[in-house]
């Protein structure tokens, strides 16, 4: 999954909520959040469910 969100962000597929949205769904970790946008994954914004 880490893969394909990468690809998908460095793409302009995915925003940082889109990626934050699979840290919660714990398909991906924080850790990874980092790899993948460079920036901290900060709890305080996670997106809100539709």
């Amino acid at each position: 999954m880490f893969n394909l969100v990468q690809q998908s962000y460095q793409a302009g597929w995915y925003t940082l909520d889109n990626v934050k949205t699979f840290v919660m769904a714990n398909m991906i970790t924080k850790d990874e959040y980092k790899q993948i946008t460079g920036q901290d994954y900060d709890t305080a914004t996670e997106p809100q469910p539709a």
